[in-house]
């Protein structure tokens, strides 16, 4: 899986599930923690997520994810790819399939 892929998955799990913590969101991602970190700080240095945490929780170790309005975007862009993408080898396949 490549870079933008994986950002792309994590953009939607955030998106699904805000409250989510690291080690839920790297088990359901198949990630390590180390990778889900990079990829975290990755996408809040280009200003797609903010990471916030609980200032009422007494833990004081719990954050929330949250999509900026460009995460929402750069999501969006991701997906009409995504679906470009699949569409494109859906026809290589029909394309295949005709032949034989």
């Amino acid at each position: 899986m490549g870079e933008n892929q994986d950002q792309f998955n994590l953009l939607r799990k955030i998106e699904k599930e805000p409250e989510s913590n690291q080690r839920a969101l790297a088990r359901d991602l198949g990630f390590s923690l180390g990778k889900l970190n990079y990829c975290l700080k990755a996408l809040k240095a280009k200003g797609l997520v903010k990471i916030s945490n609980f200032k009422k929780n007494p833990k004081k170790l719990n954050y929330i994810y949250v999509l900026t309005p460009k995460g929402v975007a750069a999501k969006t862009k991701l997906t009409i790819n995504f679906m470009k993408r699949k569409f494109s080898e859906y026809e290589e396949l029909q394309k295949e399939l005709k032949k034989d």
